[in-house]
Parts: C-alpha cells; structure tokens; sequence
C-alpha cells in the first residue's frame, strides 16, 4: 500500500470527525524542544531511561511526580554521570509532587522543598497516587481556564473569540512492573478518555494510548450507525516501531479497518474472545496509520532506542 492510500480518510464517512494524533514530542521530528501545544508530565514510581526523560521533560510546560515518582527522579539524575561539573538534578525540577506520600523518601522530599517544589499529602484512599495528580491538572486547567476569561472580558471589544484547550498529558511509567497497576493505568486511562482527549503512556518499550469510538460534544447529533471513531496517527519511524497493537481492552468486542499497517484489518471484529491485532508492524514507507473502531481500543507502538 503506497504513503497516498494512508492518507485517505475514510471519505465514505467524511462527516465523521477524524483524530489526528501526532507524535513529533518524541522527539526525532525536532519539535520536543519547544513544545506547540500545552503538556503535562506525570512521573510514576517506575524505572525510566534519561534519554526518555529528556526527551519528555523538554516537550512539556508543567511536570509533576506522583509519589515514588520523586524518588526515581531524584535517584536517576545522581547516577547519571558523577563527573559531570555541575548539579544536573537542578535541570529536572517538579512543579509539584502528590500523592498519598508512603513512598516519598525523607531526603528527597528535603531536596525538592529546598528547591520550591510544592509537596501536597492527599490520604483519599479511593484514588491512586496517579488519579491525584491529574485531579490537580483539572484544577489547574479550571484556574487557569477562569483566569483567562477574567482577562478576555476586560479586554477591549473586537478581539477573537478563543477557547482555552486542555493539557495533553504523558504519564512516565504505568505499563512495566506489578501488574495489577497496569491493568489499573489501562482501566483509569479507558474511563478518563470521555473526559479529556489526549493522554499519552510512555515507558522506554512502549508508547500507548486510547483511541475513543467518537469525537464529538454532541452526540444526539450523530446517529448510532455512525458512532465510530476515526484516528490518523503520525509515524516517527526513527522512534516508532516496528511492532504495534490494536488492543480491544475494556469492551466486549470492536469492529477495526486499519490502513498503513503490515496487516490491515477491513471491518474485522476484534475481542479477547477472538481475533486480537498485536505484533502487528508499522510499514517503514507509510506516514500514517488511519484506524476506524466502533468500540475504545488501546493503540500501542514500540519505541526505538535512539543510536
């Protein structure tokens, strides 16, 4: 299939909205230096490389640690390299740490104070260290977002009319080590999508997400044959690849219709029951990826180590 026929949209469904999904943050693309769009960082207390680190903290305007999360940090930056003349763990300074703080070691916690991180012990016990933190975000999106309507009404008549967007959020971690927090980052993310759009999990193997089944505020005015979600996703091939997943998590069974896939899948129902697209490949010629599910399917592609 040649780069031309990824690019098709679907056009027998052109009144559906598609999803573009780019992903010039991880870096290769040269953009994660300076970020276009408004991102969160979440750092969770599982093991990461610097290289991803980097190239994450750079494409991001506001980060914070969940917990355990601090102590990766903290414990990475001062293995990195000893001889190096200056403090590189003040390169990688929070906005915030949160969390229930039963991990957060004392010395750390000393450290980040020192430096003016905000620290902020939350004891719900029916939310994770993880739903903490992007409750922060909602608030802070809240404040923000009211903030900027205070400044639009005194603001002289005649200028655009603007809408505040969300953070895009990438989680560092929630895909490696105990496997019941895996399965909750697969549960919180499938339940969060009808409330934010974009939130990305990054780990040095794996980058995944949740592709909804629709894209609209108003879904009275689409019927239910057309409550299909349409995604476009931009291939980094230098750091995507080669294996992908189309991945029916969280919903009885969805039908897919993939292009710009090793093997694409033409209106095939896929569960955990039957038919399920993993160890798929990404094909080096093809920009994008286009997927068409009726149901939310995780979508996940292996990172490339950089040379």
């Amino acid at each position: 299939m040649g780069t031309g026929l990824s690019k098709l949209l679907y056009p027998g469904d052109a009144n559906l909205t598609t999803t573009d999904w780019d992903m010039s943050f991880l870096g290769s693309f040269g953009t994660a230096g300076s970020p276009t769009v408004q991102r969160a960082l979440v750092i969770l207390n599982q093991p990461f490389s610097q290289d991803l680190l980097h190239t994450l903290w750079a494409t991001c305007s506001w980060r914070c640690c969940a917990d355990g999360g601090a102590n990766r940090l903290f414990d990475l930056l001062g293995e990195v390299d000893p001889d190096e003349k200056h403090d590189i763990r003040s390169l990688y300074i929070p906005d915030l740490i949160k969390g229930d703080l039963d991990s957060l070691r004392a010395d750390v916690r000393d450290h980040y104070v020192s430096k003016g991180v905000t620290v902020i012990q939350d004891h719900d016990q029916d939310s994770t260290d993880l739903m903490k933190c992007i409750q922060f975000i909602q608030e802070k999106e809240a404040k923000e977002e009211q903030e900027a309507s205070v400044q639009f009404l005194v603001r002289a008549r005649g200028v655009h009319m603007f809408s505040l967007a969300q953070y895009e959020i990438i989680i560092l971690g929630g895909l490696t080590g105990r496997l019941d927090q895996t399965v909750h980052t697969l549960s919180y993310l499938h339940k969060l999508r009808k409330a934010r759009r974009k939130v990305f999990v990054a780990t040095d193997d794996n980058i995944a997400w949740v592709l909804d089944e629709v894209f609209t505020i108003d879904k009275t005015r689409i019927t239910a044959e057309e409550i299909q979600g349409k995604h476009r996703i931009l291939i980094d091939h230098d750091r995507m690849g080669p294996t992908c997943g189309l991945l029916p998590v969280g919903v009885e069974s969805t039908t897919l219709t993939t292009s710009g896939l090793r093997w694409n899948l033409d209106n095939a129902e896929s569960s955990f029951n039957g038919l399920m697209s993993t160890s798929n490949h990404l094909v080096p010629e093809e920009q994008f990826v286009t997927i068409k599910t009726s149901k939310p399917i995780w979508w996940c592609a292996e990172l490339r180590k950089r040379a």
